[in-house]
C-alpha cells in the first residue's frame, strides 16, 4: 500500500493492470482472471481485492460496482476507467489503457524521484553540518572569552550534538507521522487537490493529465455509442480531480439542453484552446471520436513535458534553498568567529 493512502501503491498497481489487460485479450472471462491474477500475486491486499471483486461479480454486481467496493483500496482513475469501459463495451481498451497510464505514470514518478534525490541529499547534509557549525561556535566564544578555562569538552559536545539531533529527528518523524495519518484519512485531499491544481509549476501537470484522462475516456465512450451527456460525466470522474470533475460536469445541463459542446464547455476553466478548437472540428466534420483521441494525445504529450519543467524547477528551488542556508551559515560562522577574535584581541 502507499504511505500517504491506503490505496495500492503504484508500482503494484502497473503488473496488476497488465495482466489484466493480458487475461482480457487472451479470452478468458473477467471472473477467472481476476481469480488467476489474484492466485499468482504475491501482495496480500492484491489478492484480498481481486477475490473480493471476483465474489460481488458472481453475486450478480457489474465489474464497475466491484470495483467501487474497493475504493478504500484502488485509484479512482481505474474505478472510473473500468466502469466506463464496461458501460460503452470497451473494456479491453480500457485495460490497455490502464496498463499504459499506469506504466507511464510509474517512469514519470521514477524520473521526479531521480533528479529530487541529490538536492535532498544535499539539504540533509547542511542540516547537519550547519548546525554543527552554529551550535559549536558559542561554544568556542565561552572558552576564548573564560580565557581558556572553559570546562568545554569537544567529546562532551558530540555527545550533546547527538542528542540535539536524535530530538529533532523525532520531531520530524512525529511531523512526518501526523501527516500520514491525516492523508489515510482523507483530510489531505481536497487541500492538495487545490495546490495542485491552481499553483504552479504542479498546475500544469495535474490539468494536462486531468484533461488527458478526460478526453480519451470521452472518445472511447463516444466510439461505444453511450450519450453524450452521459459521457461527460463518466469522464469527468476519471480525472480524480473533484475540482476539474466539478467544473466540466457544468456542461452536462447545456449539452440536455440542445447545445454543441463547444458551447457547453465555453465557461470552463480548464479547458484549452487546443481543446475547445479540437471540439469544434470533431463536431463539424464529425469525427468527434478521432479527435478526442488526438487532443487526449496532446495533452498526454503537454503533460510529461510539465512534468520535465516542475522537476526542473523544484530541483532549482531546492538547490537556491540549500545554497542560501549554505551562506547563512558561513556568514553567520565566520561573524561569530571574527567577533570572537576581535575580543581576544581587545583583551591583548
Amino acid at each position: 500500500m502507499g504511505l500517504f493512502s491506503p490505496q495500492i501503491s503504484l508500482k503494484k498497481v502497473v503488473p496488476l493492470c497488465r495482466q489484466l489487460a493480458t487475461s482480457y485479450d487472451a479470452g478468458i472471462p473477467i471472473i477467472k482472471g481476476l481469480e488467476i491474477v489474484g492466485r499468482q500475486n504475491g501482495d496480500k491486499r492484491i489478492r484480498e481485492v481481486t477475490t473480493q471483486m471476483g465474489e460481488s461479480i458472481k453475486h450478480g454486481s457489474t465489474l464497475g460496482e466491484a470495483a467501487r467496493a474497493q475504493k478504500r483500496y484502488l485509484p479512482t482513475f481505474f474505478i472510473e476507467l473500468l466502469a466506463s469501459g464496461e458501460q460503452g463495451g470497451k473494456l479491453d481498451v480500457m485495460f490497455r489503457d490502464l496498463a499504459q497510464y499506469f506504466e507511464d505514470r510509474l517512469e514519470m514518478q521514477r524520473r521526479i524521484v531521480r533528479s529530487l534525490i541529490y538536492p535532498f541529499i544535499q539539504l540533509a547534509a547542511l542540516w547537519y553540518v550547519g548546525m554543527f557549525a552554529l551550535r559549536l561556535l558559542p561554544r568556542l566564544q565561552e572558552m576564548f572569552k573564560s580565557d581558556g578555562r572553559s570546562n568545554f569538552d569537544l567529546i562532551t559536545y558530540f555527545q550533546e550534538y547527538a542528542i540535539f539531533q536524535a530530538k529533532s529527528t523525532l520531531v520530524f518523524a512525529i511531523i512526518f507521522a501526523g501527516c500520514v495519518i491525516l492523508s489515510r484519512m482523507g483530510l489531505f485531499g481536497y487541500v492538495w487537490g487545490l495546490v495542485a491544481t491552481h499553483v504552479w509549476p504542479l498546475s500544469p501537470v495535474t490539468r494536462r493529465f486531468g484533461l488527458a484522462r478526460f478526453f480519451r475516456s470521452m472518445s472511447l465512450l463516444i466510439g461505444s455509442g453511450m450519450r453524450v451527456d452521459h459521457c461527460i460525466v463518466s469522464s469527468a470522474a476519471v480525472t480524480a480531480n473533484p475540482y476539474m470533475q466539478k467544473d466540466l460536469i457544468k456542461a452536462v445541463p447545456l449539452v440536455r439542453a440542445g447545445h454543441t459542446l463547444v458551447e457547453s464547455f465555453e465557461s470552463s476553466k480548464y479547458l484549452t484552446p487546443t481543446a475547445r478548437e479540437m471540439l469544434s472540428v470533431g463536431e463539424q466534420s464529425g469525427q468527434l471520436e478521432t479527435s478526442l483521441k488526438k487532443v487526449s494525445e496532446y495533452h498526454m504529450e503537454e503533460a510529461q513535458h510539465a512534468v520535465a519543467i516542475a522537476t526542473r524547477v523544484m530541483g532549482v528551488a531546492i538547490l537556491l534553498l540549500v545554497a542560501g542556508l549554505i551562506g547563512y551559515v558561513i556568514i553567520s560562522f565566520y561573524m561569530g568567529y571574527f567577533s570572537m577574535m576581535g575580543d581576544i584581541l581587545d583583551g591583548i
